[in-house]
């Protein structure tokens, strides 16, 4: 069976910290849009609120990046752009590719905003001889017959998967034998890969699953808040359906 492995961030032997890593584009999506509205300057406060964060951890954030800003001013938006850009390596084309060009792929390949955020689609690679040759967002789909072939002449170390489950690891052992050191994951199954390789999964239905739970949760606040505490015997007997924490299911769905 497939294993996860905790895959280290080249940054760290840089010193900033994997979660002050995960935020910056949170950081440069708030920033980009206050320059599209030629917002010259912002406070750590507008910018935390615009990100989602405190101010407090933005503030520590921007020192890992040398960036204090100025009392009584703010941070500059324009130069803050290009040092967080620069930091997380988007001054440069990176060429990517999908393969799996089903619904989901064909839908990655239509998304607009790779191009503004320096990624560029390379190549569309699909197993289904029928789609070699059609054109999806103008791009001719090729076969995965010419993988190795499409990833050496493009110059590509980024790699999407959005095949079903049962293909993504032989994808993904093709990939990273090509020379693709960095996969998006968007197939539900976990991927084994070697050092070196970083993995970053994206799985809608976990996320779906989440929020179900909050949902649910809230709902079970309402009905206690409507009906009142319930009997000590009926808590009791609930608990015998409760996981080893007392407040989710021992056995998730799959």
């Amino acid at each position: 069976m497939a294993t996860g492995r905790t895959h280290r961030p080249a940054t760290r032997s840089r010193g900033i910290p994997e979660a002050t890593v995960a935020r910056l584009p949170l950081y440069l999506r708030a920033l980009t849009a206050l320059s599209e509205r030629s917002v010259p300057t912002v406070s750590s406060e507008e910018l935390a609120a615009a990100a989602g964060v405190n101010s407090a951890k933005l503030r520590k954030d921007f020192s890992y990046l040398g960036s204090y800003g100025t009392r009584g001013v703010g941070y500059d938006v324009e130069y803050l752009v290009y040092q967080i850009s620069r930091e997380l390596g988007l001054t440069q084309d990176w060429p990517v590719v999908i393969v799996g060009i089903g619904n989901l792929g064909a839908a990655l390949a239509n998304y607009g905003g790779f191009a503004s955020r320096g990624f560029r689609v390379a190549a569309l690679i699909d197993a289904d001889p029928a789609m070699a040759g059609k054109p999806v967002a103008g791009i001719p789909v090729q076969h995965t017959d010419d993988l190795e072939k499409i990833i050496e002449d493009n110059g590509v170390s980024i790699g999407v998967i959005a095949t079903p489950a049962g293909a993504a690891q032989q994808v993904c052992d093709r990939l990273v034998a090509a020379g693709v050191t960095s996969i998006l994951n968007f197939a539900p199954t976990v991927l084994s890969v070697p050092d070196g390789v970083d993995v970053r999964k994206v799985d809608l239905s976990i996320e779906l699953q989440i929020l179900a739970f909050h949902e649910q949760r809230k709902a079970g606040e309402e009905t206690a808040a409507g009906d009142g505490a319930l009997p000590a015997a009926a808590t009791r007997e609930d608990s015998a359906d409760q996981g080893p924490e007392g407040d989710v299911p021992a056995v998730m769905p799959a």
